[in-house]
């Protein structure tokens, strides 16, 4: 074997070794590089290269992250056995000490917050009723959040948000809480139609009282009307036969005959005829002048 080969031999170990110690970071992970033991160097995102079997990388994802807690039954402060479960969502921060901080100050940061939480949320639930816990998760999800964000501080974790995801009674004790809630419902059902009826009611009795106000002004705009119709036949009696009630009482007289159809013979020279015609708007033709007579003429 001539020297040629040793080095061609010589150039595929070091292109295998090459090739055998590249390492890509993408842009959601972090990287720690450590050689023989000991943390040397921060791997952002990109190309880099380790030394086989000499150096290592330890790749940490800095994405946010959701972990169940599980469910679990948690016995509440009235005795009664609730399975609570929440989920937690949370990511590494990105800088070089907060993942070291991941991957030095934590074994298993993943299993560890699942635990804490857990344990957590028997601590906040045991000291509440089920009926504080069910209308109280606002505060539950608060007091976790802040929990966890406090004990995770030393890893380089941060606590994005926490979801209490259900808090479920006993069998026999959720059965129970539907037939209040049914009832609750039915007795405001009930309400609604007592009152939605009571309001049709009011309006029918205000409709009828719009009504009977409404024949009751017709009826005074009815009376007045006759009334002013008597003032007129009262002012034209005083104006035509004021001080003539005898000739009043031929006026009626005549009215009565000619509407039976009757026929009267009335002197051209009463005052009635004046009347009459007065009121009808004709003046009395007048009487002509007798003729005088002519002296007869002697032959």
């Amino acid at each position: 074997m001539n020297i040629w080969e040793y080095l061609l031999i010589a150039v595929i170990i070091v292109v295998l070794i090459f090739l055998a110690g590249i390492r890509i970071v993408r842009p959601t992970n972090r990287g720690l590089i450590e050689t023989m033991g000991k943390y040397t160097k921060f791997a952002t995102p990109g190309f880099h290269w380790v030394f086989p079997k000499i150096q290592k990388i330890y790749l940490v994802n800095v994405t946010e992250q959701m972990f169940n807690a599980e469910p679990q039954v948690i016995i509440t402060n009235d005795n009664l056995n609730a399975t609570v479960d929440a989920q937690v969502y949370f990511r590494v921060k990105f800088d070089e000490e907060s993942v070291k901080n991941s991957i030095y100050n934590v074994n298993d940061y993943r299993y560890q917050i699942i635990n804490l939480a857990r344990t957590t949320l028997r601590n906040i639930i045991g000291t509440m009723t089920l009926k504080s816990a069910n209308s109280e998760r606002g505060k539950i999800n608060t007091d976790l959040y802040q929990t966890l964000r406090d004990e995770t501080s030393k890893w380089g974790i941060d606590i994005v948000r926490t979801e209490l995801k259900e808090i479920d009674p006993p069998k026999d004790v959720q059965e129970t809480m539907n037939k209040v809630v049914k009832a609750e419902n039915e007795k405001v059902a009930a309400v609604d139609f007592a009152t939605a009826a009571e309001t049709t009611a009011d309006g029918v009795k205000r409709a009828e009282i719009k009504k009977a106000e409404g024949i009751k002004q017709a009826k005074i705009l009815e009376a007045e009307g006759e009334a002013q119709a008597i003032q007129l036949v009262n002012e034209a009696a005083d104006k035509y036969f004021i001080g003539n009630a005898q000739l009043l009482r031929k006026l009626q007289t005549t009215e009565t005959a000619l509407r039976n159809n009757a026929k009267i013979v009335v002197p051209s020279n009463t005052e009635l005829i004046n009347v009459i015609g007065e009121m009808s708007g004709v003046l009395p033709v007048p009487r002509p002048a007798p003729i005088a007579a002519q002296p007869k003429e002697h032959v």
